[in-house]
């Protein structure tokens, strides 16, 4: 087959994905604008077409500075300089790292490898040095585009001779120096290299079912498998999932979560560029409320941690300023005016809604259960709130809340040409959460054994434990691999557990899990909770010991425990201050001994 007639089936395969979105006769399915496209390099250049002259990016030079924009033009325009000096260096259909904080030259050098230069791996910049060493020999790195403060920890990879690093391009660099090069002076060297009629960038053959993208999870039980992706894996999220929900060109993203996360990458950088809205870089999590109020978004891709700290930090702010009563009311007059088609949350909200720059219309959350209170809060002062499901193995996004319905609990439904099942639902209709589509991964890397245990006749197993409604909307129980199972066969989700503590304002976080009894009869249901410092010094005249938050702790515990019945009550607590261990995801490490005590 010539790369032509792949080309073209490629896009009737694409075609055929759109044409399942507008028959669908689904009612959730309301947006039906999705264009066809075969792969990341079709998407960004159809995109820069279509969106020329808009800005794609807002960024920051410095702190100080305001920010600039960056249009869909200059930006296909720096992908094929950058695109075009790497395959200069020798690095076509290598394998090459981006590693880094948030910002334009993480989103180009992404977009420059995987859309015609070689094979994409995002790494996580919280990783130990040995951790980043082993990926790089796991992955076969060929170069890294790094930030400058991993540059020393790269250098000493490389000089160690253990990968195949050969050369790294260090994006905050002017000049070369010492050997590592200069982004900079790449994307010069591109440009140059373009006026002189080289192509081998901008007419590159993409196979979009090959492997372009290789992505290291996150795991919470010790073990970080590779994830294959490829571009068809990626173009089916960003067709399918905006038909669940409005995207304008108009729309501005707020990025928060690391890049290097598929969440963030797909939904927060790749899907704002398909739809042509613009993107602005966090400068960091201190600054989250500052920056919005500059750029004024729309958009805010979030994980739980991120959004119940900003709502404890409203609350907190209420209460100091005595006005629990005047926001109660607000809220009651705004539910009574919403009945009535009257939506008065500007009005009401005003104050609040300004912390977000004031035009903020969607928060999503995702990567780990929230506290619904925290949904209703922002849905009940205008701004909608909802989870969304997915893992990387999905290229990440597996089910959506549609914007025409609030639900505080679940955590969407399926998108057109998407299916979930769930696997052996128990007598309660919870079983294993399955999901199939073409957004689904090719493979483990090197781990075919593995990717036979999950992906079985089309459907991947996602460990996942949750049911189905009569609507086909999703929730999550817990993690099959958490799950706790009694000497009589009881189940008990941690997860659930989890989410009762997290209602008491004392507990900042907690972590359920299993103890052998005293006598070994059976197993004991234990929880590492770790108190609310900041709300103890807001709340207490003066600071509590250990040992009589304990006794205020078990007073709020016996409230739960009288609701469930014996096997699935807390037996035994530990109460500290540290936070618990964590990985980069933001998600509790449960194997790790040190969250248990």
């Amino acid at each position: 087959m010539t790369y032509t007639e792949k080309k073209k089936a490629e896009m009737a395969e694409a075609n055929e994905t759109i044409r399942a979105i507008n028959s669908s006769k689904d009612k959730y399915v309301s947006y039906k604008e999705s264009r066809p496209i075969t792969d990341l390099k079709h998407m960004i250049e159809t995109s820069a077409l279509l969106y020329a002259e808009r800005p794609a990016f807002w960024v920051k030079k410095s702190h100080k500075e305001p920010y600039t924009s960056i249009s869909y033009l200059e930006f296909m325009d720096d992908i094929n300089a950058l695109g075009t000096a790497l395959i200069s260096l020798g690095l076509k259909d290598k394998r090459i790292g981006v590693i880094g904080p948030n910002s334009y030259e993480w989103a180009l050098s992404y977009m420059a490898v995987v859309c015609g230069t070689g094979i994409v791996v995002p790494l996580d910049k919280e990783l130990s040095a040995a951790e980043l060493k082993q990926q790089a020999i796991e992955a076969e790195l060929s170069c890294v585009i790094l930030d400058k403060k991993y540059r020393a920890v790269f250098e000493e990879i490389a000089a160690s001779k253990d990968t195949k690093i050969e050369i790294l391009i260090d994006k905050t660099l002017e000049e070369d120096e010492n050997g590592v090069l200069s982004l900079k002076k790449l994307i010069d060297k591109g440009n140059g290299l373009l006026e002189n009629g080289d192509t081998s960038f901008t007419k590159a053959e993409i196979d979009n079912k090959e492997m372009n993208i290789l992505l290291f999870t996150s795991g919470t039980t010790g073990i970080s498998k590779g994830v294959m992706l490829s571009h068809r894996n990626i173009a089916e999220d960003l067709m399918v999932s905006p038909t669940v929900m409005k995207l304008n060109p108009e729309d501005c993203f707020f990025s928060v979560l690391p890049l290097h996360h598929t969440y963030e990458c797909t939904s927060g950088f790749l899907m704002p560029m398909y739809k042509g809205c613009s993107i602005a870089y966090c400068e960091g999590l201190k600054y989250i409320l500052s920056n919005m109020q500059e750029v004024k978004p729309t958009f805010f891709l979030g994980v739980p941690a991120i959004f119940e700290m900003i709502y404890k930090k409203i609350m907190a702010n209420v209460r100091k300023q005595g006005k629990e009563k005047s926001l109660a009311a607000a809220l009651k007059v705004n539910k009574a005016s919403r009945f009535i088609k009257i939506d008065m949350s500007d009005r009401l909200f005003k104050d609040i809604k300004a912390l977000f720059g004031g035009r903020l219309r969607m928060m999503i959350s995702g990567g780990a259960a929230i506290n619904p209170e925290v949904l209703a809060f922002f849905n009940a002062i205008g701004i909608m709130a909802v989870q969304g499901y997915g893992l990387t193995e999905a290229a990440p996004m597996g089910a959506l809340i549609p914007d025409i319905e609030t639900n505080d609990r679940s955590v969407g439904r399926a998108f057109p040409n998407c299916e979930i099942k769930i696997h052996e639902p128990n007598e309660k209709g919870i079983g294993e959460i399955c999901l199939k589509g073409a957004n689904i991964m090719i493979g483990y890397y090197k781990r075919p054994d593995l990717t036979q245990d999950v992906i079985i006749d089309g459907w991947f197993h996602t460990g996942d434990l949750g049911y189905l409604d009569k609507k086909g909307f999703l929730y999550i129980t817990g993690r099959k691999k958490n799950v706790i199972i009694t000497k009589n066969g009881k189940n008990v989700y941690p997860e659930e557990l989890e989410f009762y503590l997290a209602n008491i304002p004392l507990i900042l976080e907690s972590m359920v899990f299993a103890r052998e009894g005293e006598v070994g009869d059976d197993f004991v249901i234990a929880a590492t909770i770790v108190v609310n410092d900041e709300y103890i010094k807001d709340n207490y005249t003066e600071i509590p010991s250990d040992q009589s938050l304990e006794a205020e702790l078990w007073q709020e515990i016996d409230k739960i425990n009288a609701q469930n019945p014996g096997f699935k009550q807390i037996k035994s607590i530990q109460v500290r201050h540290e936070p618990l261990s964590k990985n980069s995801a933001n998600k509790v490490v449960r194997f790790r001994e040190e969250n248990k005590y």
